[in-house]
């Protein structure tokens, strides 16, 4: 039986110093590695106060973005109560206008430091008079027919333009914002008296 004939392979490996460039001179990065030198090295902290002090900086970090998207009206950072077109219509439809019910906290304090004032005793009684008899009636029917009017009227216009919008809560919401002095309405207005948009911030 005829042998095959065996050839001979060479086995020496090859040099690895090699001058000539192989492509662009040198091997290709693997994925894994290039990714793994962009990657910046995070510290991981030394200890329980460490890691605490790391949590309290990012939660205030993540409030400030908040407060600033608030302030500028995003949406996205609006608690539950304050999102979605009808109460935004709501806001708007109040911050528009002047109503006698945003005078009911400046009107309390008045009221309230004309009795702190040391009168004499003729013009205290008087005044006292005034507060009880005629300040604080008037006050109180004018608060309470204009919250009715807001949120009937309110929550009419939203059922009009909104067929599709839920109305529960958005009279009660209208009429609560229209108490609160405008400066101090939150989220903030984003409409003058008027009707016109507020300026942006410079």
């Amino acid at each position: 039986m005829r042998r095959r004939s065996q050839t001979s392979v060479d086995d020496t490996p090859a040099p690895t110093d090699d001058p000539k460039p192989q492509g662009k001179g040198r091997p290709t990065p693997k994925r894994r590695d290039a990714e793994g030198k962009r990657r910046q090295p995070v510290s991981a902290p030394k200890d329980r106060k460490e890691a605490y002090r790391q949590m309290r900086s990012k939660q205030a970090a993540e409030r400030e973005k908040a407060r600033r998207g608030m302030l500028a009206g995003d949406e996205r950072y609006f608690p539950a109560r304050d999102k979605g077109p009808a109460r935004k219509f709501a806001r708007d439809w109040v911050d528009s206008r002047r109503l006698p019910s945003q005078y009911f906290l400046p009107f309390s304090l008045l009221i309230l430091l004309a009795t702190w004032i040391p009168w004499p005793m003729e013009i205290r009684a008087q005044v006292l008079n005034l507060v009880i008899a005629v300040g604080w009636p008037i006050m109180m029917i004018g608060v309470l027919f204009t919250s009715i009017y807001v949120a009937w009227k309110v929550k009419r216009q939203v059922a009009e333009k909104m067929p599709d919008e839920s109305l529960r809560g958005v009279g009660f919401y209208a009429a609560m914002r229209a108490l609160q002095i405008r400066k101090l309405r939150f989220p903030p207005p984003q409409v003058l008296p008027g009707g016109k948009p507020v300026p942006p911030k410079r």
